[in-house]
């Protein structure tokens, strides 16, 4: 499942000190509203592309695309949601959903 997102968080605030490559090996968690029986925040996990750049820097701003390790997880996600990122504590970043694409089928193996 693919998801597109506008990204951003303001430098000041940002605890990222360094750009990250665009091309997908970020795997941060993200807070996407699910909670847990005790009420504490159910992260999940998505790969991060992004979009028209090569590298992203702190508190740059962008279009994202989202790859959830659990696609079933965000089925609820619609545009004008916001999500949060996280690397670690405290907030690494904020979005918005701007487009939901369902997952595409995976190519049949080939002998």
């Amino acid at each position: 499942m693919t998801r597109s997102h506008s990204f951003d968080r303001p430098p000041t605030s940002c605890p990222r000190r360094l750009c990250f490559s665009g091309d997908g090996r970020l795997r941060p968690m993200w807070d996407i509203g699910d909670r847990r029986a005790e009420g504490e925040r159910d992260l999940s996990i998505a790969t991060l592309w992004v979009e028209n750049a090569a590298e992203l820097g702190p508190g740059g701003t962008a279009v994202v695309r989202l790859a959830p390790l659990i696609p079933e997880r965000w089925a609820r996600m619609r545009c004008g949601d916001a999500i949060t990122m996280y690397e670690a504590q405290p907030v690494a970043g904020t979005g918005r959903v701007i487009e939901v694409v369902a997952p595409r089928p995976a190519p049949p193996d080939t002998p």
